[in-house]
């Protein structure tokens, strides 16, 4: 049984740019792997294609013990491992959705996109997940895992760049999982805008896509759907870059009853999309400073602010105010300071390692082996 985390940490200073609103270039490195050739690409190319576009399935479940009573369960029924004892766990609720491979990772687990239309926003969009090797293992199929929701910087769309396997997150978790640093979280990687034009700020801007309610009412409602989750914050967290990391932040301040955590990479803090013009009030009501200072006033639960930011890109002083600031009571910051890290995935994943997940990891619920 894995040791997991029982306590934070934080770091030293920096200076502050305007928001990033640039993506990370996943598909240069991709291009530079292609044209190095040769038998190691052709390895390399098995490795992290084969069996893309194929469906897949999470949580292989046991085979059911016969039935000999007179009324037969249907297989689906059978098949559905009762929870544990822990009321918090919540089975698979359906319907499920099909899931296509886009990638597999070297320890034979692989990530999957499928298509999603939020019955709550009615945005349909793109979701890629990834379940760690723990979640198939029979000891832990009636246990729920934590779930954290990886955002993308730049437009975050019509991709998430999280999904693809060069930037290692996935990796990270792994190995953080054999060193007791993380937890085995599953990750869901929407998209992030409806579009590749404006930025939404991850709200219900009036008039436009409800990418507010999509991020914190459907892809959760998609992750219970598809997986065995917690029914309490306790097992909920964001993390993301830039953009990406407003928008976690935004909802953790907006809704500390459904999401306990965030990892904010190269942290924005304030709402900034020019389609806000005219609505200052609903814009007010999604500025991560005033909801925090509304958690503060109304002694709401406790949640974490992990913030991240690389010493080439800067941005310390913006992440010390907002900590002086709102850094109180119930709304716990830490600051984790990436030596030689840029505005980029890959510096971001080396700051994880290093300290956020093990962060993140102390304050969520960890899944548990049953017993037997």
């Amino acid at each position: 049984m894995h040791q997991y985390p029982q306590q934070p940490s934080s770091r030293e200073p920096g200076r502050a740019p305007r928001r990033s609103r640039r993506a990370v270039w996943i598909s240069a490195g991709v291009a530079c792997a292609l044209l190095a050739g040769g038998g190691g690409f052709a390895a390399w190319k098995y490795e992290w294609f084969s069996g893309n576009g194929e469906a897949v399935s999470f949580g292989k479940n046991p085979a059911p013990a016969a039935d000999t009573g007179a009324k037969k369960k249907s297989p689906e029924t059978a098949a559905t491992p009762t929870p544990s004892g822990d009321p918090d766990v919540l089975m698979p609720s359906g319907p499920k959705s099909a899931f296509k491979q886009t990638a597999k990772l070297d320890d034979g687990t692989v990530i999957a996109k499928t298509r999603l239309t939020g019955a709550k926003s009615g945005f349909e969009g793109d979701v890629w997940v990834w379940a760690p090797k723990e979640y198939d293992d029979p000891k832990y199929a009636k246990s729920a895992f934590p779930v954290l929701i990886a955002l993308p910087g730049g437009n975050g769309y019509p991709a998430n760049y999280w999904s693809d396997r060069s930037l290692g997150l996935q990796k990270a978790v792994s190995e953080g999982v054999k060193a007791g640093t993380s937890l085995p979280f599953i990750l869901v990687m929407p998209v992030l805008n409806p579009d590749a034009k404006y930025y939404y700020d991850g709200s219900d801007i009036p008039g436009q896509a409800k990418m507010g309610t999509w991020m914190a009412e459907d892809v959760p409602d998609f992750a219970r759907a598809n997986f065995r989750t917690y029914k309490s914050r306790d097992g909920w967290a964001f993390m993301g870059n830039s953009s990406g990391a407003f928008v976690g932040l935004k909802h953790v301040m907006q809704h500390p009853d459904k999401f306990k955590a965030v990892i904010a990479n190269g942290g924005e803090i304030v709402p900034d999309s020019p389609l806000w013009k005219g609505h200052q009030a609903e814009m007010d009501a999604n500025n991560p400073e005033k909801l925090a200072q509304k958690l503060i006033d109304t002694k709401g639960p406790e949640v974490l602010v992990a913030f991240q930011y690389g010493t080439k890109e800067g941005g310390r002083a913006r992440l010390d105010k907002f900590q002086q600031q709102f850094g109180k009571g119930p709304v716990k910051v830490t600051i984790h300071e990436i030596v030689g890290g840029d505005h980029n995935g890959w510096d971001y994943v080396r700051g994880m390692k290093e300290s956020a997940l093990q962060e993140v990891s102390k304050v969520l619920k960890a899944p548990k082996p049953d017993a037997g």
